[in-house]
């Protein structure tokens, strides 16, 4: 865990964890920071206490002694997002000292409750404060659904340092910098990347949520945005908070100028009109992610098609159906709401077909909402003129796509 000071009393405690399932679910390969705040006034909060998914809190409070916060001084616990990652040492900090307050929404105040058992809690609502003493007066405004129900923004008015939770933050292990300002060219392309991961995976479903948790941190006079996961944003806030306007646009049809290829094949079929449409893309230039299924791990395959401005899906008909491992990854694309993306579908078949009706069936379900260009597909093999049908329909996919980008 590194201790380092960001502004006038305020302290960051930071870790990375690696080798997990973020949320159970989400492949983390890169790993992902944890951070803490501690706000010192005459009285002293800790501003979502992460210590690890061990639940041992025990490397928390040794880091807190060594910048001069004793735990038993500890007033108030701020909880920005009940989460587990952000408050899993809890009830351990109540057995050292039985006299601190949670700060908490109310729909944080149940889960509190019903995950630690506990009970001395204040509730907040927008706007409310709490003063620290020294001229240190935090105040607190809810972002609900980002990701959590319960998710608020605490405001340090003396520094306008902005303690925004899981909103702004992202995948990936920080090393000796953890500051806008002292990352490398290839560290802020990193976190770029792990940004578009993170939000794709985490906050991805709840989109509009975000672009009202934008908005409202737009009210602020800020000077620095310090999230739970990530870079401590102190040189240029505006920077993340124009990535997640972008993310926004992402989730809604927009992306990157670059195409993702969802496929799959069972004999090499498919796999044929893949490889010939991976030489249309690189004749005409176009950057390309290729996501053989069920080989991919899920975090990347919503992450790719999540940032790129044009999909083709490649995949055959299997019993009737969409071949199912593709036709599994886009129903979780679908539930996290990634929409208005231009799409073209190819794929072989054998004695019957079938995938296109399912492909249709997901996409309906799910209120997808994709542009998709008329799908191309064979018998057996692809011959001489399903190639020529199949470089046709990207060149329609990239005509599509430049409005996208």
């Amino acid at each position: 865990m590194k201790k380092l000071k960001i502004a006038d009393g305020i302290f960051l405690l930071t870790m990375n964890v690696e080798n997990i399932l973020f949320e159970g679910i989400w492949e983390i390969a890169n790993g992902v920071t944890l951070n803490s705040y501690i706000v010192q006034g005459e009285k002293t909060a800790i501003i979502d206490g992460v210590i690890g998914w061990d639940g041992v809190p025990e490397t928390l409070y040794r880091n807190m002694e060594e910048i001069g916060v004793k735990p038993e001084n500890i007033d108030y616990l701020i909880v920005n997002h009940m989460e587990p990652d952000h408050s899993g040492w809890i009830s351990n900090f109540r057995k050292v000292k039985d006299d601190f307050t949670i700060i908490c929404t109310d729909k944080a105040a149940k889960m509190v409750a019903s995950f630690y058992n506990e009970d001395r809690i204040r509730i907040v609502k927008e706007g409310d404060t709490l003063d620290l003493g020294n001229g240190k007066v935090l105040s607190f405004h809810p972002v609900p659904n980002v990701h959590w129900p319960d998710t608020m923004y605490t405001y340090d008015s003396s520094t306008k340092t902005l303690f925004s939770c899981d909103m702004f933050g992202a995948f990936g292990r920080m090393g000796d910098h953890c500051f806008d300002d002292e990352l490398t060219p290839e560290e802020a392309d990193f976190f770029e990347a792990e940004g578009i991961r993170y939000y794709s995976n985490v906050m991805g479903t709840f989109t509009p949520s975000v672009k009202k948790a934008i908005e409202k941190a737009k009210t602020l006079e800020i000077k620095t945005i310090a999230p739970g996961h990530g870079p401590i944003y102190r040189k240029d806030p505006q920077k993340i908070i124009d990535a997640y306007l972008r993310f926004t646009r992402y989730a809604e049809g927009a992306g990157k100028n670059e195409v993702t290829i969802l496929w799959g094949s069972m004999y090499g079929m498919t796999k044929k009109a893949v490889e010939f449409a991976e030489e249309v893309l690189k004749r005409e230039g176009v950057r390309y992610n290729k996501l053989e299924m069920p080989l991919e791990s899920e975090s990347e395959m919503v992450a790719d098609i999540f940032k790129s401005a044009g999909i083709i899906i490649a995949a055959p008909t299997y019993e009737y159906k969409l071949f199912p491992p593709v036709a599994e990854a886009l129903n979780e694309v679908g539930r996290k709401r990634i929409t208005g993306k231009a799409a073209f579908r190819f794929g072989s078949y054998g004695w019957s077909g079938g995938a296109e009706k399912e492909l249709a069936e997901i996409l309906e379900r799910n209120k997808m909402n994709w542009d998709m260009i008329e799908s191309v597909e064979f018998e057996g093999a692809p011959k001489e003129e399903d190639l020529a049908r199949v470089e046709a329909g990207i060149l329609q996919l990239l005509k599509k796509i430049e409005d996208k980008v």
